[in-house]
């Protein structure tokens, strides 16, 4: 049945994920700070462009954002152009951006107040994911506010689960983060010691990858990695803030992180080699630069 939605944030992922909801059928007004980009969406699958979120969630059932930072998220929610000025009473708004758990409980205690609905559902799969409707959302918020969205969710992801209370999401995407980190940086370290040692890299991984080594990134990215292609979607600026959020909510919460620490420093010296839009793979091409340096 379709329903009215509006999408705020038409990035490499929010472009995609608010086109499958107008593929589903649901009438969608969009909106994005470059107002350009939401007019090309319009061309491509209807509905409508709007000029400030508010305008785009008034009248919506649901409303969907999927924008850069927390400082982002509360421009588009906050305020008299913002999207909870525009939303009805009992609509629901989600919040796919990866954030701080923080800004969501904030946040969710405004919408609360305004009787509106919160759910916050960071993604992991990647622009990838986002392209071919197979993301993968963790979610925080009111057990029955989820079952009112998730059909809604199936239209862009794979996999949805309800983790706890608001927070849990993005506290669940951050783990997420952890594990990429270290995967990521001990993938590198070990295509950077086979090629010192000698071996054929690749042999190496099609050999180790049918054991306990193998991983999503070992089968996805070691030969662009091998081949310095360093152009597949999620960017190291984008995980340095995401890193940046994990290690203050560490601080926090009393965990220690010292791999990760260590790694997001490591992304650190690949924006110094202008690596800032590489993906997060390019923790490699790190270790090549060292290598050629003696």
């Amino acid at each position: 049945m379709a329903t009215r939605v509006a999408f705020i944030g038409l990035g490499v992922m929010g472009y995609p994920m608010a086109g499958y909801l107008a593929q589903q059928g649901h009438e969608v007004s969009v909106y994005n700070r470059t107002s350009t980009k939401a007019c090309q969406w319009v061309e491509k699958y209807g509905g409508q462009s709007a000029p400030t979120p508010a305008a785009a969630a008034a009248g919506a059932d649901f409303v969907f954002a999927c924008v850069g930072n927390d400082d982002d998220l509360r421009a588009v929610t906050i305020g008299p152009d913002g999207a909870f000025a525009g939303m009805r009473e009992g609509a629901v708004f989600v919040d796919h951006t990866t954030a701080s758990a923080e800004v969501a409980r904030e946040l969710a205690q405004t919408a609360s107040a305004k009787g509106i609905g919160f759910l916050d559902a960071p993604v992991s799969g990647g622009q990838a994911g986002a392209e071919n409707g197979a993301l993968t959302i963790m979610v925080g918020g009111d057990e029955s506010v989820f079952n009112r969205v998730k059909p809604l969710f199936h239209a862009y992801a794979r996999s949805v689960k309800l983790m706890g209370p608001v927070g849990a999401g993005q506290l669940t995407k951050m783990v997420n983060q952890i594990c990429i980190a270290g995967v990521v940086q001990g993938l590198s370290e070990g295509l950077h010691f086979a090629r010192q040692a000698g071996l054929d890299a690749a042999a190496v991984v099609e050999v180790i990858s049918k054991g306990a080594a193998q991983s999503w990134q070992m089968e996805n990215r070691y030969q662009t990695m091998l081949d310095d292609q360093f152009e597949h979607g999620f960017a190291v600026d984008w995980m340095r803030k995401d890193l940046d959020i994990v290690l203050s909510e560490a601080r926090k919460n009393g965990s220690h992180l010292p791999v990760t620490a260590v790694v997001d420093q490591f992304y650190s010296e690949v924006q110094a080699m202008g690596g800032n839009r590489w993906d997060t793979s390019s923790l490699f091409a790190l270790l090549e630069s060292r290598k050629a340096k003696k």
